[in-house]
C-alpha cells in the first residue's frame, strides 16, 4: 500500500538490507511489531516496505526530532541489534527531505462512457 503523506515538507527515512538466511519466521514477528510500534510514535507519517532480494521500507516522518525519537525507542534498538546479529548482512539508513511530490491513480477502467 503507498503511504497518504500530507503536503511536503516532511522526511523520509530509506532503509535498505540484504537478509542473511537465519530466522525468517522471528524476523517476520519483529518486522511486524516494529511496524506497529513506529505507527505509535509521535511524526510518525506512514511506511511502504517491499523486499525481494533487496529489502526497502521507507518510512515517514514530520520532523528530524521525531526520526531521532523512533531510533532512541528502547524496542527499536533491540531490535536493531537482533537485525546486526541475525537477519541483516549489510544494510543501508537514508535520512532525506522530502520537498515536493504528486501522484497519479488509474480510473477504473469498467466505467466506460455511454
Amino acid at each position: 500500500m503507498i503511504a497518504n503523506t500530507p503536503s511536503p515538507p516532511y522526511y523520509a527515512v530509506i532503509f535498505t538490507s540484504l537478509r542473511t538466511e537465519d530466522d525468517g519466521q522471528q524476523y517476520t514477528v519483529a518486522a511486524q511489531r516494529m511496524v506497529k510500534l513506529a505507527s505509535e510514535q509521535s511524526g510518525f507519517l506512514g511506511m511502504e516496505s517491499s523486499r525481494e532480494g533487496l529489502g526497502i521500507t521507507v518510512s515517514y516522518w514530520d520532523s528530524l526530532e521525531s526520526i531521532k525519537n523512533w531510533k532512541m525507542k528502547a524496542e527499536h534498538a533491540a531490535a536493531r541489534e537482533l537485525g546486526r546479529g541475525h537477519w541483516y548482512r549489510t544494510f543501508k539508513v537514508r535520512i532525506c527531505l522530502v520537498e515536493r511530490d504528486y501522484d497519479w491513480e488509474k480510473k477504473d477502467l469498467t466505467e466506460r462512457p455511454t
